[in-house]
């Protein structure tokens, strides 16, 4: 077979792959079995089946993942947004660091004691398997979308620990065993790379937010491609700087991730479409490098089993249990965080980093976390929707809206608000004139309704869940927030 016949064939397996990852999230509707673990478990049997597919190099696995990282958490900071943060701060910090900590020292005992594994090895597997992944609960809970804070705290939790976990290995590796000197290392490198990727986040964010409203560009589609560069320059300078270039890029993401900017929707949906490639390459790559003949050692899928397992029902349970005591949330809330920290590719990036840093024992090690993330991800996260119906967890379900209705500007328009209708609101129920009556000088001049658009008329009611665009006077936005937000 020629070389191009080679690449060829393998184009067109990655292109499968993605065609089969995009097709399958309909499958998952039905059986609540998460794409990525689909992915992962497909690629793995493939690199042993298919003789084209071959296994890649660890430093190309560490790459492909690291820039697949930026994409994710860069859109997760936008999703999140600075309003949605600053609701959840506390838990969000508490969980992302504390949280992150007291689960790995949890693992680690486990792995030593219950499972025999020596010390050093038990806290490189305990930090590897400590950080989550809500993309997996999201993707097996389908067009339901969590209700309050519960869903912002999980989203939140992992933006902050995925950088966290990825430093502490970093850490790990660099100091190369458990002693007191060694601590106080890991604690400096620690600490250097959370200060200087939260201030390259902050500021990166605040001067990209200022490149987007006032630099113009001559076409709409490089306004994407123009963020997308300085995400992964914002990551590139904070990790030059000693600094965790994937906090950086979490928190530049935050940043701005509510602020009003040209063709920001159009960003926004390029970053979303841009993520969920990112997490199905991701998953692809790291299945590439998974030996399932490993995996079925006993002195791997034993340890990796009874951790998973003590993770779900005990570890997590009771190290973030303790970090949410002060925290005011509904008792569901609080379970259901508890329960739905599951695994994703983060922990087997950092396996992948046991076996780049030729850490003895390293394959052995590498299996457990793999099996740890499939149980997370099989078992845990396929409960996932049953546990949010027996906790009745406030849900609603997110309807596809395919079809969209603008009107472009050339300058940044004044006086224009949007809102939704929230239950239980002073704009339920009430007019369109009556709303005017309340409020002042102002003009309804759309209404969408999950049937569609609502004719605009002085009689017309507004119901629960209405989306509302209000040209008012920008001093009367509070005034209408309270108007549109729950009482």
């Amino acid at each position: 077979m020629t070389e191009t016949l080679r690449y060829a064939l393998i184009v067109l397996f990655c292109s499968a792959v993605g065609l089969v990852a995009v097709l399958a999230n309909r499958l998952t509707e039905r059986f609540k079995i998460p794409v990525p673990l689909l992915v992962l478990v497909g690629t793995a049997v493939a690199v042993h089946t298919v003789p084209v597919v071959q296994p890649p190099s660890e430093r190309i696995v560490e790459r492909v993942i690291t820039i697949a990282l930026v994409l994710v958490l860069f859109d997760g900071g936008m999703h999140i947004g600075p309003a949605r943060f600053r609701a959840a701060v506390a838990p969000i910090l508490s969980l992302g660091v504390v949280g992150t900590a007291f689960t790995a020292a949890g693992a680690a005992v486990m792995l030593h004691y219950a499972c025999g594994v020596s010390w050093f090895p038990a806290v490189l597997v305990a930090t590897a398997v400590a950080p989550t992944d809500p993309a997996v609960v999201f993707s097996v809970l389908g067009k339901r979308e969590i209700r309050g804070r519960s869903g912002t705290i999980l989203e939140g939790e992992s933006g902050a620990n995925d950088p966290v976990g990825i430093s502490l290995m970093s850490s790990l590796i660099a100091a190369g065993g458990l002693s007191a000197a060694g601590f106080v290392g890991m604690g400096t490198q620690f600490t250097l790379q959370m200060a200087v990727g939260l201030a390259v986040g902050v500021i990166g964010g605040r001067v990209l937010l200022v490149f987007m409203r006032r630099v113009a560009l001559p076409s709409e589609g490089l306004y994407p491609l123009r963020t997308l560069a300085c995400s992964l320059m914002l990551y590139g300078i904070a990790t030059l700087a000693h600094g965790s270039g994937f906090l950086a890029v979490f928190v530049a993401g935050i940043v701005i991730g509510d602020a009003r900017a040209p063709y920001k929707p159009e960003i926004k949906r390029f970053h979303a479409a841009l993520a969920g490639l990112a997490e199905i390459v991701a998953f692809a790559v790291l299945g590439l490098t998974v030996d399932i003949a490993v995996l079925a050692h006993p002195d791997v899928w034993i340890p990796g089993l009874a951790l998973g397992v003590a993770l779900t029902l005990v570890i997590r349970p009771l190290a973030v249990g303790s970090c949410l005591v002060p925290i005011r949330l509904q008792r569901n809330e609080r379970v259901f965080v508890l329960y739905a920290g599951l695994k994703g590719a983060v922990p087997i990036l950092l396996g992948e980093f046991l076996r780049a840093a030729h850490v003895p024992d390293a394959e052995r090690l590498y299996g457990i976390v793999v099996v740890v993330v499939i149980f997370s991800v099989l078992v845990q996260g396929s409960s996932v929707p049953g546990v949010a119906r027996l906790l009745r967890l406030p849900m609603r379900t997110v309807q596809t809206q395919p079809w969209e209705i603008g009107v472009r500007l050339a300058d940044e328009p004044e006086g224009v608000h949007r809102f939704s209708v929230a239950r239980g609101s002073t704009a339920e129920g009430c007019t369109v004139e009556g709303l005017s009556d309340r409020v002042g000088d102002i003009w309804v001049s759309i209404v969408v309704r999950t049937t569609g658009l609502v004719p605009v008329r002085g009689d017309t009611e507004l119901r629960a869940g209405d989306e509302v665009v209000v040209l008012a006077d920008p001093e009367l936005h509070d005034s209408l927030a309270e108007l549109f937000g729950r009482s």
